[in-house]
């Protein structure tokens, strides 16, 4: 195995990455939480819990068999992935009533988590092709959920801000299906998964 590869996919540098996320994950949390104290908002609260499942299961993911080591692969997954630390609370949204999106998501979200287990990745990779459950319904429920909860969380804490930071978001999350996908194909077990689940992240449209 040559020296970039290895390291890619050892566990010192899965132990780095997880530290650095969680470092950034605390700021997130912190302007939320001091946010949700003075408003007792739910969907603040849905979106700590959110994004705390996500790291946990971040830290706590197993070292990858293969990695991809093409520069765009990881610029794609770096910036889809710490793009949602950057969304703030705001102080008025076009459409309060969207908490209920950002709960279905969350429990979408815990859903898909417990599907994937320690096969949780950001930049393309292989650990174990998960093919039950929740990947039974759709290839990528994580990103499902992650779309029903920020795009809820835009709807009820509306600005400028958010929304680039949502736009962002949306579009490294597509582009990462397709990194992601292009790199599992490889394996012929996930090219057989392709044929029989045929959607991505919302059945019968993508």
């Amino acid at each position: 195995m040559s020296t970039l590869p290895a390291i890619l996919q050892s566990s010192r540098l899965n132990l780095y990455s997880g530290a650095l996320m969680a470092t950034i994950y605390v700021f997130f949390v912190y302007a939320h939480f001091t946010k949700f104290l003075e408003t007792s908002s739910l969907s603040l609260l849905l979106v700590i819990i959110s994004e705390t499942l996500t790291i946990v299961f971040f830290v706590c993911r197993s070292n990858p068999k293969t990695v991809s080591i093409i520069p765009y692969d990881w610029m794609v997954a770096i910036v889809g992935s710490f793009a949602p630390l950057f969304l703030r609370p705001g102080e008025q949204g076009v459409l309060p009533q969207a908490e209920v999106l950002i709960a279905l998501g969350t429990l979408l979200q815990i859903a898909g988590l417990i599907s994937l287990n320690r096969s949780f990745a950001l930049v393309a990779a292989k650990r174990q092709i998960k093919t039950k459950w929740m990947y039974g319904i759709i290839r990528h429920p994580l990103y499902a959920s992650y779309l029903l909860v920020f795009g809820g969380y835009v709807l009820v804490h509306t600005s400028i801000a958010n929304l680039i930071v949502f736009t962002i978001m949306m579009t490294f999350l597509c582009l990462r299906i397709f990194r992601e996908e292009e790199h599992l194909s490889l394996d012929p077990q996930y090219r057989n998964y392709m044929q029989k689940v045929r959607y991505r992240i919302i059945p019968y449209v993508f």
